[in-house]
């Protein structure tokens, strides 16, 4: 099974930059969306073999998330159940026969870490919920999280260790996520690999300068260890400031 996740910091706009070039030719099973940045009805697409499932933040052109599967879930779950965190169409999971599909969007902590305070309330709600689904089958969850865990996971560790993304506390809640038996399924695979992110600031050249930070991800209960196959980060992949990451599992 292909799964594929993709920040296209809004669909619309990445519709104009090969986005369903790249959909087709993936051929996914399940493709996972964060930062759609559109309303219900704002776009009408025809994507033949696929069910749909969109999440719109209440605030016009911000966040949201969406998943696209060949195969019906049992159920489908908007949000994680806490009011102060599902208004903004961060999270939609799917149910399946003997897992569950979560779809992401971390809220950022802002510059000078504006956010910090709410971000560490959603990093341990969130976690709670993961845990929660996980007491009847396995979770796989991936998405944009707004985190990069090492520092091999960016350009420029050292002068980047106060900033949005690179904080000691939102490192240390990656840190909890692992502890709590989830996988990193990039690192998995290839544990000392360097300069391979996934999102790139539009500013200075950073793209074509490689000056990134790995911060979408694809992790999975433990249990699921064995089940996995390969892992992918889609650097060549445009459209987006972010590229697409993958897992190939089952």
């Amino acid at each position: 099974m292909k799964l594929i996740s993709w920040n296209v910091n809004g669909i619309r706009a990445c519709m104009k930059k090969g986005f369903m070039d790249f959909f087709n030719e993936m051929d996914a099973d399940v493709f996972c969306l964060q930062e759609t940045k559109l309303q219900e009805g704002q776009i009408d697409l025809e994507l033949d073999g696929y069910y749909q499932y969109w999440n719109y933040a209440q605030k016009k052109g911000y966040s949201g998330t969406a998943i696209f599967t060949k195969v019906e879930p049992i159920d489908v779950k908007y949000g994680i159940g806490i009011d102060e965190h599902d208004n903004e169409g961060r999270v939609i999971t799917l149910e399946f026969d003997k897992y569950f599909v979560v779809t992401l969007y971390t809220p950022n902590a802002q510059r000078g870490l504006a956010r910090l305070e709410y971000r560490m309330k959603w990093e341990d709600d969130f976690l709670a919920y993961l845990k929660g689904l996980e007491e009847s089958k396995p979770v796989i969850f991936c998405g944009d999280l707004n985190v990069a865990h090492k520092e091999i996971d960016l350009k420029n560790p050292k002068t980047n260790r106060k900033s949005a993304g690179f904080s000691d506390e939102e490192r240390a809640k990656f840190d909890n996520v692992v502890d709590n038996g989830f996988i990193d399924t990039y690192r998995y695979f290839y544990p000392d690999k360097t300069e391979v992110y996934t999102w790139w600031s539009y500013m200075f050249n950073a793209r074509e300068n490689n000056a990134g930070w790995r911060i979408d991800y694809f992790c999975v209960s433990k249990s699921l260890e064995a089940e996995l196959k390969e892992a992918h980060i889609y650097c060549e992949v445009l459209g987006s400031d972010h590229c697409p990451v993958g897992l190939d599992i089952f």
